[in-house]
Formats: structure tokens, C-alpha cells, sequence
């Protein structure tokens, strides 16, 4: 039997408490009946140190599931989704992204894969895409969110934008971080690619 850190267990209680009371949340999936604890090996990237000491990840209605990404980041295995591409490493030293539920998170589902983003003040992360539904749950901070064929959006905590299955989009900070919780529906291997990789326009 795999023991979950308690890290683990916390936040995953956190998120079903705001999965049962936010409607665009409980809207987007269904949370599984059970879900199957299994090994990880952490992994800690730059990122990790950054969301840990951002003072500016603020939120009211928020904070017991902020602080639950911020303690459970300490044993997380942090994604490397984007190594090796055009973004290089000033991306890769300042975005982050860990799994809760889903490929690389304590937790497994078949139906449903539940991440942590974390982008501080200035940065940007192009457009990409991927076949999965998404919903980013902003839950600190504030974002400007673009997908093609729909006008910016600033969003701060309890905002959310859905993503549709191959949209591009892109996410950007201004003056201050933000964190996000997302969701993933339907094709749950797929990893998102960016949608110029050569350089956007």
C-alpha cells in the first residue's frame, strides 16, 4: 500500500471542500468516488522556492487551499513540461506547475487530472494547446488570460476561464503573481505543445 504524505492528504481535502462549494468547479467534473494513491519522486525546481516566498500571492476567501499547494510543493514532483524548447531557461527557473491528481501526482484518476500553476509578477507563458478540456480556477494573485478568437481577461481569485479542447491560449503577469488551480477533462495523456514553436509574431 502506498503511503500518501500527509502534505498530500491535507491538500487533497482542501481541494474536495472548494470542489463541493465553487459551481464552476463541480460544473466542469465530478469529483471520483475514490482516488488511488500512487508513488511519486519528488521533484523541486526553482519555481518551488519562488511560490513558497511570493508575498504577494494574496487571496481572503482562498488562503487554506493556497497554503496547502504551498506546504504540499515541498514533496511535489514539479513538471518539466517545457525543457528543452524555444522558451529556455528564465521560463523554466520562474513557471511552475505540479500534479495532484493525474501522471506525476500522489493521486490517480481515469477521468480527471488536477494541477497547481504558479507564474510570479512578469512573466509570460505563450500560446499552447492541448486536446484536454481545461479550467483554470484562479486562486491568488491576478492573470491576464488570452485565447484566440476571445478579448483578454484579467482574472484574480474566485475567476475562472475554460479552455476548449485544441483553443490556443496563453497566460500573462503583469505587476503581480498569480496561482491557479486547473483541471483537465478527456484526453488526459496528451501533454500541451506550443502552438508556434518557432517564436510567435
Amino acid at each position: 500500500m502506498t503511503q500518501t504524505d500527509p502534505a498530500f492528504q491535507n491538500l487533497l481535502a482542501e481541494f474536495q471542500a472548494l470542489h463541493a462549494r465553487e459551481p464552476a468547479l463541480a460544473g466542469f467534473a465530478t469529483l471520483p468516488d475514490s482516488l488511488t494513491p500512487q508513488p511519486i519522486t519528488p521533484v523541486r525546481i526553482p519555481p518551488a522556492a519562488l511560490m513558497e516566498s511570493d508575498p504577494d500571492l494574496t487571496t481572503t476567501a482562498y488562503a487554506a487551499i493556497r497554503d496547502a499547494f504551498i506546504a504540499a510543493g515541498a514533496v511535489a514532483q514539479w513538471r518539466l513540461t517545457y525543457q528543452g524548447s524555444r522558451l529556455g531557461a528564465d521560463f523554466m527557473d520562474r513557471f511552475g506547475c505540479y500534479c495532484l491528481i493525474g501522471e506525476g501526482g500522489p493521486f490517480a484518476s481515469d477521468g480527471l487530472a488536477a494541477y497547481v500553476v504558479y507564474m510570479p509578477a512578469g512573466l509570460y507563458y505563450p500560446f499552447h494547446q492541448h486536446p484536454a478540456e481545461e479550467i483554470y480556477f484562479i486562486l491568488a494573485g491576478e492573470a491576464e488570460f488570452l485565447m484566440e478568437g476571445h478579448p483578454p481577461r484579467r482574472l484574480g481569485p474566485g475567476d475562472h476561464v475554460f479552455h476548449p479542447s485544441g483553443r490556443p491560449h496563453a497566460t500573462r503577469t503583469h505587476d503581480r503573481p498569480f496561482m491557479a488551480l486547473v483541471l483537465w477533462r478527456g484526453d488526459l495523456e496528451t501533454a500541451p505543445v506550443l502552438t508556434y514553436p518557432e517564436g510567435e509574431i
